[in-house]
């Protein structure tokens, strides 16, 4: 009778038949499985096309592929918020749009567009997929530099009214064709010239659409305005533009805001008490990337562009200026042996070592350098406290960053997990988990990704919790990480048995406007 009753209160009798078996296309049996929303446990993940159809301890089904994942975790495909991956996914060649260096880590779902860079034609952007396949799924942003440059070009003044429509009718073009939203990158010239209240003119058409604000802000160091100040500025557009802010690679960078991470936080959860949608993304390296020009040149010397700047190096008068400037952002930045330059000729070398070749001294080996070009440079001007103050946040997601010359396309969110979990224990695994795959699908709103449940599109990693790790370093940035064993994207093996398969099943993702707001 107690037993009758209690099969009962379970939904089941005596003489129930067992759930019939189901045919699927692939079945991934007996891992460690992270759903992104659920404790742990071991189970099975069945997909049939393109969905997962079944999760459980048990699931009975059919497979045309079954993968042994004892010992194994299995975990949803990890999403990057914030990339430079546009180039490679619009490649002429067919390997370089499959990413190896984000599908080798378990990353099936990227963004690009970050920083203020995403093309004003988001349509364009994202039917490229439909010609050119690519191995793992993108959404795109419109970038704010791209929209000022194509309008206003790279002065440093304010836009007229005409040009200011023009600017917000391209974004609002932009936000019908799909794009995520607005990023910005207000550090880089020309985005820099422009005030706090052009951009919340802009973000708001993003807004309306049901887009969100992504910035790299103004200053994350102490260039311009601060740290804080950008911050408060970053929250103040999401807040006026009526629409999420979203914060790239938070950090403080550079010996005069070391230590500031507990305040940005502390400001960053003010905002979110008030009610304000405020998020961020953070790369797990102490070491930021970007040019030469962007980490020494003062703003004033960037207005119009590189052929402007070029000349200012030629002018006498205005050299004691330009040495004053690039002098107290070498201090910023640690000193020129801070500074490892990734790209070109003098490729991994620190401007220090330049400068001794050249037998210069550092401003002189700066813009000797920038003559020839503008390479990338490796930054190294975080500290180790403030990055596992942000990485402890609910709302910090994993991200990469990813630009040539930094190990962080190769290696971002496998180094997460060796350095930051395993390591350091900063994080838990299932923390990493969430972070890196959930948190991000939720935050943006991307449907059906970042679980692993039924209906939900199969995108899956499963790798090897004792292995992975990121192999790629300063010195050598282009090695693949290790330990990842399989990865599908939308029910497509792209990694099997640790190698990449050729296979190019990625999508473009656009986003959804607002109803209404589009004709």
């Amino acid at each position: 009778m107690k037993v009758a009753l209690l099969l009962g209160i379970a939904g089941l009798s005596l003489g129930a038949a067992a759930p019939p078996s189901q045919n699927v296309d692939l079945l991934i049996r007996g891992g460690t499985i992270y759903t992104g929303s659920t404790e742990p446990f071991v189970g099975d993940v069945a997909i049939r096309g393109d969905r997962i159809v079944a999760v459980g301890k048990r699931v009975d089904a059919t497979a045309a592929r079954t993968i042994d994942a004892r010992g194994m975790i299995v975990a949803p495909g990890f999403i990057d918020p914030h990339t430079h991956m546009a180039d490679a996914l619009a490649s002429d060649k067919a390997e370089e749009r499959l990413v190896p260096a984000f599908l080798m880590q378990g990353v099936t779902t990227a963004f690009i567009g970050n920083d203020g860079g995403g093309s004003p034609d988001v349509g364009r952007t994202l039917a490229s997929a439909a010609t050119k396949p690519v191995g793992i799924n993108f959404g795109a942003y419109t970038g704010f530099g791209a929209v000022r440059e194509a309008v206003v070009g790279m002065a440093d003044r304010a836009p007229t009214a005409d040009e200011l429509a023009r600017m917000k009718g391209l974004v609002a073009t932009a936000m019908c064709q799909g794009a995520l939203g607005l990023s910005t990158g207000l550090f880089y010239a020309p985005q820099s010239f422009a005030k706090t209240d052009e951009v919340v003119a802009l973000a708001r058409e993003a807004g309306r659409r049901g887009g969100t604000y992504d910035s790299h802000i103004r200053d994350e160091s102490s260039y311009t305005v601060g740290l804080t100040a950008a911050i408060d500025e970053a929250i103040r557009i999401g807040r006026e533009g009526g629409l999420p802010s979203h914060i790239s690679h938070i950090k403080a960078l550079g010996v005069d805001v070391q230590g500031q991470a507990p305040a940005i936080i502390a400001r960053i959860e003010a905002a979110r008490r008030a009610g304000q949608r405020v998020t961020a993304d953070q790369y797990p390296w102490s070491a930021s990337g970007t040019s030469l020009v962007a980490s020494l040149m003062p703003l004033w010397a960037q207005d119009g562009g590189r052929s402007a700047l070029l000349k200012r190096f030629a002018d006498a008068g205005l050299g004691e200026r330009l040495r004053a400037g690039i002098v107290e952002n070498l201090r910023k930045r640690g000193g020129a042996d801070k500074l490892l330059i990734v790209e070109g000729k003098y490729a991994n070398r620190t401007l220090a070592a330049v400068a001794q070749e050249l037998g210069q001294d550092p401003v002189e080996a700066a813009i000797s350098v920038i003559r020839i070009q503008d390479p990338g440079v490796v930054s190294f001007n975080q500290s180790e406290a403030d990055i596992a103050a942000f990485m402890r946040q609910p709302w910090v997601m994993t991200g990469s960053d990813a630009s040539g010359g930094h190990p962080r396309v190769y290696g971002s969110f496998a180094r997460k997990y060796a350095k930051y979990v395993v390591a350091d224990r900063v994080l838990t695994l299932r923390q990493f988990i969430e972070r890196s795959s959930s948190l991000t699908a939720d935050t943006f709103g991307l449907e059906g990704r970042g679980h692993l449940r039924k209906g939900a599109f199969a995108d899956v990693v499963v790798f090897d919790p004792k292995t992975y790790a990121a192999r790629a370093t300063y010195e050598q940035a282009t090695l693949l990480a290790s330990g990842v064993r399989t990865v599908v994207v939308n029910g497509v093996l792209a990694v099997e048995n640790g190698r990449m398969t050729g296979k190019a099943a990625g999508r473009a993702l656009p986003h959804k406007p607002t109803a209404g707001t589009c004709g």
